[in-house]
């Protein structure tokens, strides 16, 4: 583990690397599956994106001989706050709390059929308290809660070896 820390352009590529592959694989259990997403499904989708760009900075950074180290520990802030969210999600599939009010297709009480229609139309075509794929027993965002605590831990771990080296090759 020691070689992706200590070189300054392999921890960015993991990162890069992992996060487009979190997003291929949701994309594919989308198109490729018909595993529909939920609101909170897609909101998990923006961290990695963000990583990829994150991760390509940082091997840019190295390319140029300066220290990615900053944007691994931003990077790393990102993995948490997916992590956070992605645990949020497990909460709402196990019903430990409810979701938000766009998780939901709770039907209010509707005083006109235009009112109902809008309320129908405007409910989300899949919940979030619903699991749609598991494996060995945990869902999608349960996956997604242990891969983004491990990339969070790994690239703070990394951003701390390369600040404590001063980005030196």
């Amino acid at each position: 583990m020691y070689v992706l820390i200590d070189r300054p352009w392999a921890a960015p590529a993991l990162i890069l690397a992992a996060s487009a592959a979190a997003l291929a694989f949701a994309f594919t259990a989308q198109y490729g599956f018909g595993l529909e997403p939920c609101v909170l499904c897609l909101y998990q989708r923006w961290p990695f994106a963000i990583a990829v760009l994150l991760g390509g900075l940082g091997l840019a950074l190295a390319a140029t001989g300066r220290s990615p180290a900053w944007v691994l520990a931003l990077a790393g802030a990102v993995f948490l706050a997916n992590a956070g969210l992605a645990f949020y999600h497990v909460g709402v599939e196990q019903h430990w709390w409810q979701g938000t009010a766009e998780c939901t297709a709770e039907i209010g009480r509707a005083r006109s059929l235009a009112e109902l229609k809008a309320q129908v139309l405007a409910a989300p075509l899949v919940r979030c308290d619903e699991v749609a794929w598991s494996l060995f027993g945990l869902s999608m965002a349960a996956w997604n809660v242990a891969l983004s605590a491990a990339l969070a831990l790994f690239s703070l771990v990394a951003a701390g070896r390369l600040s404590r080296q001063g980005g030196r090759r």
